[in-house]
């Protein structure tokens, strides 16, 4: 396994550093992130350091399905990446998250994991709200995908499963 550490630059292209890394694996098809993260002030709103982290979750994710000639899983794997990542920060009490990202035996794995365990819970939000539809959007986007989604038996990792186009794996 190759560990590669990696902070961004102002102008977003990677560049060697010796501050607190962010991990970047890369083991055969799987890549594997894993990033600080400050509990937001409240629970409306993530830091803008944070929200930098989950747009580079979504960065990857597009990036490896690129590679892997996944393009028809790009904008909904990103969203779901999106939502989960979002979730771990703003519901979540540790310090650290870390995004995975398989694909293996036709399907695509997405999981995210944090330091709290619980387990997330999907609301019925009222129509007029802001908030509250990441993970009912998630399970409809993994239906539409031939998947499915949960979480870990401690609540510390939650995850989702889309079907490869094709069977690609």
């Amino acid at each position: 396994m190759t560990t590669t550490h990696l902070t961004a630059t102002k102008a977003g292209r990677p560049r060697r550093d010796c501050s607190p890394p962010e991990r970047l694996h890369l083991v055969d098809d799987r890549v594997s992130v894993s990033f600080e993260v400050y509990p937001p002030a409240s629970r409306d709103e993530i830091s803008e350091r944070d929200a930098r982290r989950v747009g580079m979750a979504r960065k990857l994710t597009a990036a490896r399905l690129l590679y892997c000639g996944l393009e028809a899983l790009v904008d909904d794997a990103t969203l779901i990446v999106s939502e989960l990542v979002t979730n771990a920060i703003q519901h979540g009490s540790g310090t650290q998250v870390t995004f995975t990202m398989t694909v293996r035996d036709g399907f695509l794995h997405l999981a995210v994991h944090d330091e709290t365990p619980c387990r997330p819970v999907a609301r019925n939000a009222p129509d007029d709200a802001e908030h509250g539809r990441g993970l009912l959007l998630v399970g409809c986007l993994a239906s539409a995908h031939g998947g499915t989604w949960g979480t870990s038996d401690d609540g510390t990792t939650t995850w989702c499963c889309l079907a490869v186009p094709g069977g690609q794996s």
